[in-house]
């Protein structure tokens, strides 16, 4: 077994700054295997290799349950439209003129990205299949290069209005989803089905999706109410019912389902993912850029529904940083109620870490025995996370509330180092921004 036991000026455990604590990786497997003073782990592991990361704080690296790789290349394309205008004229007019290396170029700079923004795993909801499973290969091998760690929430799309690219039909879907999944069964990737929603993805396909999160005992994802249109729709084409209530009625709300979104549910809606188990996908500032309304996040946590953060895509937030949405489902959930109460510091933290982990259905998100060893490295020095008694009390707070990404210096995913002081490991940046410069030649001059 190799060990690493890792050091440094504080570790973040169970809501407070602990101090003279080491954390032992086992770099085998990714997974902490104890957690104690440096000098008892370093009796009990004498031949460990020995990591200090001076002065700063470990954190739990944050999760991004909800992520779309490909539109980190058409950030401030069709930016301030409405919802299907910008869809029309950034999604589906650009999307379908991507290269595979440029789907390849997209994931790479997403993930990079995220990683310089704290965040250790993404939950990428993939669709450009115009090179069949070649193009989810790209998206994962783009995350391997980097260093993350990735779900890879395989859409499966078949309605007709979209680019050619997105649509497959269900049994192609299932067939390709489904190897995938059967391929990548451990390590740092997971293949999940995601089932687009209900305007683009028939019953059947719904269907289909969640059969294959039974079958493997797997989460699946599904955008449900974004927008009002897709209420309207539902509601006319099923008798009245609306889509948590026609999900349901298809017989695919459980503990497998997370719906993403979610802005456009009533609260019996949520009571139903209450009792039955499903989870909620939040993107509070991608809801607010392209004005879909505000997810009743009070009434999710009344009827404990897990919650996870999420950025989506990077042309419709556009920034990609989890520790930010933790940010912004706090003071935006504060303004719409007009309670200060309704969304606490720790509510955010837990639901951009431990959360993503229980929605993703990964030992992540936590800093404990048995959980994977990836940390983000916060500076207290960086004048965002001052100021801070000797206590610590403002830590949480101020890592929600005021941080700037310029106080996350370093993060490690399954124990292995991929950002120092600020700057990726694995891979040159300034090879990241010669590839994004490519891609973008060619849509400019397709």
């Amino acid at each position: 077994m190799s060990i690493k036991i890792i050091k440094a000026a504080a570790i973040f455990l169970e809501g407070k700054l602990v101090k003279n604590l080491a954390i032992a990786v086992n770099m085998h497997t990714g997974n902490i295997e104890k957690i104690d003073a440096e000098e008892k782990l370093g009796k009990e592991y004498n031949d460990a290799l020995k990591e200090d990361w001076g002065g700063l704080v470990i954190v739990p690296g944050s999760i991004n349950a909800h992520n779309h790789s490909f539109q980190s290349l058409l950030r401030g394309i069709a930016a301030d439209r409405p919802f299907l205008e910008w869809r029309d004229n950034s999604l589906y007019k650009f999307s379908p003129r991507m290269r595979l290396q440029d789907i390849y170029t997209g994931a790479l700079f997403a993930f990079t990205e995220m990683l310089k923004c704290g965040a250790t795993t993404v939950a990428d909801f993939f669709y450009l299949h115009q090179f069949g499973s070649e193009s989810d290969e790209a998206v994962i091998q783009a995350a391997k290069d980097c260093g993350i760690r990735l779900v890879l929430a395989r859409t499966m799309y078949d309605w007709q209005g979209a680019p050619s690219g997105y649509v497959e039909d269900v049994q192609t879907a299932v067939n390709r989803t489904e190897s995938l999944m059967k391929k990548y069964t451990g390590g740092m990737v997971k293949v999940l089905p995601a089932p687009h929603s209900l305007h683009a993805a028939s019953p059947e396909m719904i269907k289909a999706g969640y059969h294959l999160a039974q079958k493997y005992n797997s989460p699946y994802h599904i955008h449900v109410a974004e927008e009002m249109f897709e209420v309207e729709q539902v509601k006319k084409e099923h008798n009245g019912m609306t889509p948590l209530r026609y999900l349901d009625y298809l017989g695919v709300v459980d503990a497998h389902m997370s719906i993403i979104h979610g802005v456009w549910l009533n609260e019996d809606e949520v009571k139903i993912m209450g009792q039955k188990g499903a989870h909620l996908i939040y993107c509070p500032s991608s809801n607010m850029f392209l004005a879909d309304g505000i997810t009743n996040i009070p009434a999710y946590m009344a009827a404990a529904v897990p919650i996870a953060l999420g950025s989506d895509g990077a042309c419709g937030n556009n920034r990609i940083s989890v520790f930010e949405e933790m940010r912004m489902v706090s003071i935006l959930q504060k303004a719409e109620t007009c309670n200060a109460l309704c969304v606490n510091f720790h509510d955010a933290f837990k639901m951009g870490t431990e959360n993503g982990g229980t929605v993703l259905d990964l030992p992540v998100g936590k800093i404990t025995v048995g959980c994977k060893a990836d940390f983000v490295g916060i500076s207290v020095q960086d004048f965002s996370m001052q100021p801070l008694t000797k206590k610590g009390q403002q830590f949480l707070p101020n890592l929600v509330y005021s941080m700037q990404p310029t106080a996350i210096k370093r993060v490690a995913v399954n124990g292995k180092t991929t950002v120092m002081q600020g700057k990726l490991v694995n891979i040159a940046e300034e090879r990241i921004l010669e590839e994004i410069g490519k891609t973008m030649e060619h849509l400019e001059a397709v």
